[in-house]
C-alpha cells in the first residue's frame, strides 16, 4: 500500500493549488452579459485558508465536487456551499473576509462576510445534512471533502446569477481548461477514494477534466448526488434522505 503522505504536505499543496487557481481565473476576461465577477479565493483569502488548513486531509473517503459560489453562501464565505451559520457555528470560521471595493460589486448582491445575514439554502441543506448526520465537523471531514469546480460567480446587470456552462463558448472552454487542471491537481493532491459530484454538472466536469488530463483510464471511481438547490423541485422533496440514499449505492456506509 502507498505511504499517505503527512497532512501538513497534502494542505501545503492544496494551498499552492488554490492559489494558482485564483490567480489564473483572474486573469479571464468575461463581457456581457456578464456585468459582475466574484472571485472569493481573492478577497476572502483567509477564511479559504483556514478552511483549507483546518479541514483537508489526504485520502478521504470522498472528494464532493460542487459548481460555482452562491451569493449568500461561498461569495460571502469563501467556503463552497458557506451558508454563513454553518460556517461561523458549525465550521468555527468567522473572519478572513475583506469585501472588494464598492464600484467592483453588484448593488443587489453585495459582500458583507460573516455580516451577511441572508442564508443559502443549498449550503444550508449540505451543511445541514452533515452537521445532523456527523455531528462534529472533524467527524465529517475526516471522511469527505467539498470543493467547488469554479471559484468564480457571475451576475448580469440585473442581478441574476450566470452559472458557467451558460457563459459563451470562447470564455466557457477559457475557464474550464483552468478549472479542469486544478480540480485533476487537486484530486491528485488528497487522492480520494470516490470523487463525488454534486449535481450532474459537477459530474460532468470531474469526467471531463480527468479525462483529458489523465486519459480515460484514469482510475478514479466516480459519481454523484442531486443538486441542493432550492430551483430543483425533487431536491425540494427532502434533499438530505435521497443523497444519503445515492452516497449509500456509492459504497459510502453511514
Amino acid at each position: 500500500m502507498a505511504r499517505v503522505p503527512a497532512r501538513s504536505t497534502v494542505v501545503k499543496r492544496v494551498r499552492k493549488i488554490v492559489d494558482a487557481l485564483s490567480d489564473a481565473v483572474d486573469a479571464l476576461a468575461f463581457d456581457a452579459p456578464v456585468a459582475h465577477v466574484y472571485n472569493p479565493l481573492d478577497y476572502a483569502r483567509e477564511a479559504s485558508a483556514t478552511y483549507l488548513e483546518r479541514f483537508v486531509a489526504p485520502r478521504p473517503e470522498a472528494l464532493l465536487v460542487g459548481m460555482n459560489p452562491g451569493p449568500w453562501g461561498m461569495m460571502q464565505t469563501g467556503v463552497p456551499f458557506g451558508e454563513i451559520a454553518a460556517v461561523r457555528d458549525w465550521m468555527g470560521i468567522d473572519d478572513g473576509v475583506v469585501p472588494p471595493p464598492e464600484d467592483a460589486q453588484h448593488p443587489k448582491r453585495p459582500i458583507q462576510g460573516f455580516a451577511c445575514t441572508r442564508s443559502e439554502v443549498s449550503g444550508r441543506r449540505v451543511w445541514g445534512w452533515a452537521a445532523e448526520r456527523f455531528g462534529t465537523a472533524d467527524a465529517f471531514f475526516a471522511r469527505f471533502f467539498v470543493w467547488n469546480y469554479c471559484p468564480l460567480a457571475f451576475l448580469e446587470e440585473g442581478g441574476k446569477n450566470r452559472t458557467p456552462d451558460k457563459l459563451p463558448a470562447a470564455e466557457r472552454d477559457a475557464l474550464f481548461a483552468v478549472c479542469d487542471r486544478a480540480l485533476v491537481e487537486l484530486i491528485e493532491a488528497i487522492d480520494p477514494e470516490r470523487v463525488i459530484g454534486i449535481g450532474r454538472f459537477a459530474l460532468d466536469r470531474v469526467t471531463a477534466a480527468l479525462e483529458a488530463e489523465r486519459g480515460a483510464d484514469h482510475g478514479r471511481a466516480l459519481g454523484t448526488v442531486l443538486h441542493p438547490s432550492p430551483a430543483s423541485p425533487i431536491a425540494n422533496r427532502g434533499w438530505a434522505p435521497q443523497a444519503e440514499k445515492q452516497l449509500a449505492a456509492l459504497g459510502i456506509e453511514f
